[in-house]
């Protein structure tokens, strides 16, 4: 999906990065008009009762005790016992399951794709909501469905008070600078820490919350270190051959110092593993969700087959794609996790398969009579990471 001209209101991508992207908030009317749910209320219900999808459920009342949070997956039971308001339904990754939701997110082209976390999707009836509070990541709120009353802050919160003995995260001294009544095509921008407060004002209110992901510094460096620890030779040990009698017995010498400082330093001075680890790092699939391949191996010839007969490539329902270029012309395509170099002639293929989450045939019936390029998608689709598709539209 192109950017519409509308998504940041009268700003360009540019200028929306430059003055808003993690400092200030941004209400945009009409960012995408006309819009309508790909989800209807009971389909997202229907969701939230499947294995293997992460869905909440919070009820400011009418549950065990006052905002009791309850993890799916559901049944219909649970839905028919609910009461008539305040309570909201919350379902992850709904951009992994339903195509149409996924395709929203080409709109947001001007961050990068391996940015993009998830699409969560909420419902909730009149009075719905979740409780103010901060969240830790960049965040698009789109109305999709009814209205919602959103109330936030202008600057970051450092240091929250959260209410006690809830089972949500709930701020316990909340004062909006702003709000506004959000409607089917809205979107309210939020950078990080900016606390907010959402209230569904019909019976039947539903909103994308588009999310980024932002890994804590502490996540990065364990994940790095695990990295390195699996490279490193676990035989290998401390030595000191050419020690000498110490001047002093008690004294870590500077030649030990050395010797560990140079050990640690080999860890991140080749840039070009500290980037392998990343590309693999942020693009490994998050709960627990991983590709299926498929029952049967499709030839070279039927993936040729198909993509002249009009179809095109999606992004499978667990798939994470990125890539990085090399000076040398090469490229390193991530995927779930893992990294396939692509040679300076197919090369290409790391930009036309990370780009977009649909890849019509049109874009990919010229590389048709590059093997390599056949084989690749061969691999990929056989492996689940990509599926053949018709378009949606």
């Amino acid at each position: 999906m192109p950017i519409p001209s509308t998504l940041l209101g009268d700003l360009s991508p540019e200028t929306f990065l430059n003055e808003y992207w993690q400092k200030k908030p941004l209400l945009i009317r009409g960012a995408l008009p006309d819009f309508e749910s790909p989800l209807e209320p009971g389909e997202l219900a229907g969701l939230a009762c499947e294995e293997g999808v992460e869905s909440r459920l919070i009820l400011e009342e009418g549950g065990e005790h006052p905002w009791e949070l309850r993890f799916g997956p559901f049944d219909e039971d649970d839905f028919l016992s609910l009461p008539e308001t305040k309570w909201t339904v919350l379902v992850q990754e709904v951009d992994r399951l339903i195509p149409e939701v996924a395709d929203l997110l080409d709109a947001f082209s001007f961050v990068p794709k391996w940015r993009i976390d998830d699409v969560m999707v909420s419902y909730a009836p009149r009075e719905g909501n979740v409780g103010a509070h901060i969240d830790n990541y960049d965040v698009f709120l789109l109305q999709g469905q009814g209205k919602r009353r959103w109330e936030w802050g202008e600057e970051p919160v450092h240091d929250e008070e959260i209410v006690p003995d809830l089972d949500v995260r709930m701020l316990k001294d909340f004062v909006a600078d702003r709000e506004a009544v959000l409607e089917p095509g809205d979107m309210l921008y939020l950078p990080p820490r900016i606390a907010h407060h959402g209230v569904s004002m019909d019976d039947a209110c539903m909103t994308y919350s588009v999310g980024f992901r932002a890994p804590s510094h502490e996540e990065l460096i364990a994940d790095f270190m695990q990295y390195a620890m699996e490279r490193t030779d676990p035989d290998a040990r401390y030595g000191d051959p050419n020690l000498s009698v110490p001047d002093e017995p008690g004294e870590i010498g500077d030649e030990a110092l050395e010797s560990i400082r140079t050990l640690l330093h080999s860890l991140t001075e080749d840039d070009a593993s500290i980037d392998r680890w990343f590309g693999s790092f942020i693009t490994e699939p998050k709960r627990d969700r991983f590709a299926m391949p498929l029952p049967e191996d499709l030839s070279e010839a039927d993936i040729r087959e198909a993509i002249r007969s009009g179809q095109g490539v999606r992004r499978g329902p667990a798939t994470r794609l990125a890539f990085i270029r090399h000076d040398d012309g090469t490229a390193s395509l991530f995927v779930n996790g893992s990294e396939i170099l692509l040679g300076d002639e197919i090369a290409y293929a790391a930009p036309l398969l990370t780009g977009a989450e649909f890849i019509p045939a049109d874009d990919l019936r010229p590389h048709l009579d590059d093997d390599a390029f056949t084989s690749l998608l061969q691999h990929l689709v056989n492996d689940g990471l990509l599926e053949l598709s018709p378009s949606l539209a």
